[in-house]
C-alpha cells in the first residue's frame, strides 16, 4: 500500500489540476471604418503580404543590399536575439507545470555533549545518512495559476516573434528608401553639375559682352551670382549624398559597394520598376500586419495575466515527496530493510494580505486595459498609413507627368531665350529666369519620382509585405 501510495496521489493531483480563472478572450472590433478612403481601384494580384520581397524588389542592386542588412544589420539581430529569450523565459514559466525530480543525499553526526568533539568518552554520537529521490515544492495548479502564467509568457513569446517580423519589414522598406535616395542624389548631383556647366558658360559669354560694351555690369553680376548659387548648391548635395550614404551603410551593418548606385545617366529611370500591389480590407490589416499581431498577443499575455492574479485569492496546494534509503551507518546505507519515504501536501490559503492580492489584480486588470488601447492604436495607426499610401498612389503618377512636361517646357523655354539672347533680342535677364526656372523644375521632377517610387514601397510596407521570403523562412 505504502509504495502505491505516492504515484496514486500523484495522479490524482494531476487529474485535479487544471481549472483556470482567465477570461475568455474577444478580440476588439477594429476601431476603424470598413474601407480605406475613397474606396480605391484595386490592381489585380495577391496581396502584399504573401509576395516575397525578392518578388517585390526585383532591381539586383537593391536585392543584394537587403540580403545584406537581413545578415548584418545589428537591430535585426537584436530582435532574434530577444525570440531566443522570450521562448527560454516561456520554457522556464512552462517547467513549473511539471514536478521537478531530483535526487539528494545527505549525512550527519550529532551529540548532546558539546565536549564530545574533543573527547569520545564524554558521551555517545547519533549518525544519519540517506539517499532520497523526490518531488519538492511542486505546486499542483488546482485554480489555473501556474497555466495562467506559462500563457502569458507563450502569448509574449508570440508577441516578440511578431516583433521581429515587424523590424524585418521596417528594415527591408528603410533600405530599399534609403538606396532610392542614394540614387536620386547622384541624379540631382549629375544635374546640378550640368547646371553649373551651363551658368558658367553664362557668365562666359555676359563677360565677354561686358567687355565689349554691349550689356552692363548688372547682367554680368546677375549672371555670376547664379553661378555661384549653384556651386553652393553642388557642394550641398555632395554632403547630402554622403550623409545618405553612411545612413545606408548603418542600415546595412556594411560600406555600401560602389556596383549598389551603378546606373549610369538613367538615374531614377534605371530603377527596376515595382509591381502593384491591392490594398484589400482594412479588416485583412490584422492578419498581415506582424505589428497589429504582436500588439494582439500582448493582449493576450494581459489577459491571461488577470488568471494569474485572481488565482492568488484561492488556496495554493504543493506536494514534497520522496522515496529513498536511510540508515544510522553509512556502510548499510543501501542494505536490506533501509528503504524509507516521505509524503508532504501543503495547503497555503491566504486570510490577510493588507490588499495585495486585490491590487494585484486592479493592476492585471488595468494592464488588461493599457494592452487593449495600444491594440486599437496599432490599427488605427496602420490604416491611416495604408490611407496615406493609397492618396499617394492615386496621385503622384499625375503629379509626376505634370513636373516633366514642366521641366520639358522649361528646357525649350532656355534654349530659346539663350538664342534669343546670343543674337541680342532677348535682355540678359530673360535668359538667367529661364536658367532658374529650369533647374528648379528639374530638381521638382527628380524629387517627385523619388516620392512615387518610395510611396510605392511604403505602400508594400504598411500592407504587410517585407517578412515573407521565397524560401519561407522570413
Amino acid at each position: 500500500m505504502t509504495k502505491k501510495l505516492i504515484p496514486t496521489a500523484l495522479a490524482a493531483a494531476m487529474l485535479l489540476a487544471g481549472c483556470s480563472l482567465i477570461p475568455t478572450y474577444e478580440r476588439p472590433a477594429a476601431p476603424v471604418p470598413t474601407t480605406f478612403p475613397g474606396d480605391p481601384a484595386q490592381p489585380a494580384g495577391p496581396a502584399a503580404a504573401a509576395v516575397p520581397w525578392e518578388d517585390f524588389f526585383t532591381d539586383a542592386r537593391l536585392n543584394g543590399l537587403i540580403r545584406t542588412a537581413l545578415e548584418n544589420n545589428r537591430d535585426l539581430r537584436v530582435s532574434v536575439l530577444n525570440i531566443e529569450q522570450a521562448r527560454a523565459q516561456f520554457q522556464v514559466q512552462r517547467s513549473s507545470l511539471f514536478p521537478a525530480v531530483g535526487l539528494t543525499g545527505s549525512g550527519s553526526r550529532s551529540s548532546p555533549n558539546p565536549y564530545q568533539a574533543f573527547d569520545s568518552s564524554a558521551g555517545s554520537v547519533s549518525s544519519q545518512y540517506s539517499v532520497n529521490l523526490g518531488i519538492t515544492a511542486w505546486e499542483i495548479d488546482f485554480f489555473g495559476r501556474v497555466r495562467a502564467l506559462k500563457d502569458q509568457a507563450l502569448g509574449q513569446y508570440l508577441a516578440t516573434e511578431e516583433s521581429r517580423k515587424a523590424a524585418q519589414v521596417s528594415l527591408i522598406a528603410a533600405v530599399a528608401t534609403g538606396w532610392l535616395t542614394l540614387i536620386a542624389d547622384d541624379e540631382l548631383l549629375e544635374l546640378t553639375r550640368q547646371t553649373l556647366g551651363t551658368r558658367e558658360e553664362s557668365v562666359r559669354l555676359t563677360k565677354m559682352r561686358f567687355d565689349n560694351g554691349v550689356s552692363s555690369e548688372l547682367d554680368f553680376q546677375a549672371a555670376n551670382s547664379l553661378a555661384e548659387t549653384a556651386r553652393a548648391s553642388y557642394a550641398q548635395q555632395q554632403r547630402t549624398r554622403m550623409q545618405d550614404e553612411n545612413a545606408l551603410a548603418l542600415l546595412l551593418g556594411a560600406p555600401v559597394p560602389a556596383s549598389a548606385t551603378a546606373g549610369g545617366v538613367k538615374g531614377l529611370d534605371s530603377v527596376q520598376p515595382m509591381p502593384d500591389v491591392p490594398a484589400g480590407l482594412p479588416s485583412d490589416l490584422l492578419a498581415e500586419r506582424p505589428d497589429i499581431r504582436a500588439a494582439e498577443q500582448q493582449l493576450i499575455a494581459a489577459n491571461a495575466n488577470i488568471g494569474a492574479a485572481r488565482a492568488n485569492f484561492f488556496p495554493r496546494v504543493s506536494l514534497t515527496t520522496t522515496l529513498g534509503t536511510a540508515s544510522s551507518e553509512f556502510s548499510g546505507l543501501f542494505d536490506s530493510g533501509s528503504k524509507a519515504w516521505s509524503f508532504a501536501p501543503s495547503v497555503t490559503l491566504p486570510i490577510f494580505d493588507a490588499g495585495r492580492n486585490r491590487a494585484t489584480l486592479d493592476s492585471a486588470k488595468a494592464g488588461r486595459e493599457i494592452a487593449v488601447a495600444q491594440y486599437e492604436k496599432s490599427i488605427q495607426t496602420a490604416f491611416r498609413e495604408v490611407a496615406d499610401a493609397l492618396a499617394g498612389r492615386a496621385t503622384l503618377g499625375e503629379q509626376v507627368r505634370a513636373q516633366r512636361a514642366q521641366a520639358e517646357a522649361e528646357s525649350v523655354r532656355f534654349r530659346l531665350s539663350d538664342m534669343r539672347y546670343r543674337n541680342g533680342i532677348a535682355s540678359a535677364l530673360d535668359l538667367l529666369d529661364a536658367q532658374r526656372s529650369l533647374y528648379t523644375a528639374q530638381q521638382s521632377a527628380v524629387t517627385t519620382r523619388l516620392l512615387q517610387l518610395q510611396n510605392q514601397v511604403t505602400l508594400y510596407k504598411t500592407l504587410g509585405g517585407g517578412w515573407a521570403t521565397k524560401d519561407g523562412k522570413g
